[in-house]
């Protein structure tokens, strides 16, 4: 019996519930959301963007906890476990408490909405919008894992949406320009709430479309920005200035923008989420994100970065550059074969001296040959290729010197092996 599952027993059963890995649509995702009568009593903040999405959740959660709101945060895809994607005042959601949830959206998807076939996300944004609404979170911020107008996210209303950067990813789904992904990602704009555009150049589908639907865009740059000072920073937005705030957590000076993005969303739902400037100088360096620009202590220091499209590649560039110097870089690249690899590597090619390519699962996953041809075409001279990004990553270590530098990046399976490993040298 589905009741009876473990949560690996559950993991398994819904993946394997609708043949495409991805179906974009909402029709499915609606009817068994209205079987289990699920409907958000709270203000919901939903964030979209092609980078930086992660980030400013993590720094929604981590401000409005430091404020003393309860606070549900569903974010994708996981590093190590499931659990990682369901936060219930600030902890990982318990295997009971996922299966219990998963169970009720398998109930209601055999029962009233006949037999529905939902996929892996579908499935799970469910069960997590159900588990925050039997924990009673005071908010729900919720991280739309593709595009945003028919992403599964998007069935619940957004009091207060934020599209971070938008870059060309995913174009098989969301199409080839910036400008028809903007307009994917604006779906998750509803009238007359506030949309926070953290992109310093939209595309113009964007706000479009917020005109049009008669949402309430508020744009970096112009009614929210930062400025960045020597050791410290300040925002302004429609509530005024925060100055003097401690630089975010999160290394990289990119996340002032995400920072900014956050900050703005909680000024727009003041009114019903007041949060005072203190609780934001606590949230932002307390916040703990893994695989974005994750600098581990020791020598030779490893960094760990999800970086997977030319956008993130540009970021982490910069951040490299603004390190101390090394001699060596050593990087264990992994990437998805849907990815733009050659513009990956162009980026980042000159910031590198040794190329540790790794094969990424099938079906998705680039092999270590495809990712060699491409370093080797692009210029790279030291190239060598791995089965496993824990066998480049072991082979990194075995042979870099205490003053180079390791790079682990290319995907959010290329780091979550990597730290998969380094979790069982620990044991």
């Amino acid at each position: 019996m589905a009741k009876d599952k473990d949560l690996a027993g559950w993991l398994a059963y819904i993946e394997q519930q609708h043949p495409q890995a991805i179906a974009l649509g909402l029709d499915r995702v609606e009817r068994v959301r209205d079987a289990m009568g699920l409907a958000t009593s709270v203000p919901v903040i939903t964030v979209a963007g092609t980078n930086g999405k992660g980030s400013t959740c993590a720094m929604l959660e981590a401000i409005l906890s430091a404020a003393g709101y309860r606070v549900g945060l569903y974010t994708s895809p996981h590093l190590l476990r499931y659990n990682e994607r369901v936060r219930i005042a600030g902890r990982e959601a318990d295997d009971a408490t996922l299966c219990a949830a998963f169970a009720r959206v398998e109930a209601a998807r055999t029962g009233k909405a006949d037999n529905t076939r939902l996929t892996y996300f579908e499935f799970g944004t469910l069960a997590a919008v159900d588990a925050f609404l039997r924990g009673a979170v005071d908010v729900m911020v919720l991280e739309v894992g593709l595009g945003g107008r028919l992403d599964a996210v998007n069935v619940f209303d957004a009091d207060c949406a934020i599209i971070t950067g938008i870059a060309l990813d995913h174009v098989d789904y969301l199409g080839t320009t910036r400008e028809a992904i903007g307009r994917e990602k604006a779906g998750i704009f509803r009238s007359g709430k506030p949309a926070v555009i953290a992109d310093p150049a939209p595309p113009a589908s964007v706000l479009t479309h917020a005109q049009a639907i008669g949402a309430g865009p508020l744009l970096i740059g112009q009614d929210f920005g930062y400025r960045a000072l020597r050791d410290r920073w300040l925002f302004w937005g429609t509530a005024g200035r925060k100055s003097g705030l401690d630089y975010p957590a999160l290394s990289g000076r990119i996340q002032l923008q995400n920072a900014s993005a956050a900050l703005a969303a909680l000024d727009a739902l003041q009114q019903v989420l007041p949060v005072q400037v203190e609780a934001v100088r606590r949230g932002l360096t307390a916040l703990a994100l893994p695989g974005r620009f994750q600098v581990l202590p020791g020598c030779p220091v490893v960094v760990l970065d999800v970086a997977h499209n030319p956008q993130a590649a540009e970021v982490l560039a910069g951040n490299l550059s603004g390190m101390g110097v090394c001699t060596r870089t050593w990087a264990v690249f992994g990437m998805l074969r849907d990815k733009d690899i050659d513009a990956v590597v162009r980026l980042l090619r000159s910031h590198v001296d040794c190329w540790l390519a790794c094969t990424l699962p099938p079906p998705r996953g680039a092999t270590a040959a495809v990712l060699a041809q491409v370093l080797r075409q692009a210029g790279a001279e030291s190239v060598r290729e791995f089965e496993s990004p824990a066998l480049a990553y072991a082979a990194a270590c075995s042979e870099a010197a205490d003053n180079d530098r390791i790079v682990v990046f290319g995907s959010f399976h290329t780091v979550a092996d990597v730290l998969a490993a380094r979790e069982s040298t620990k044991a």
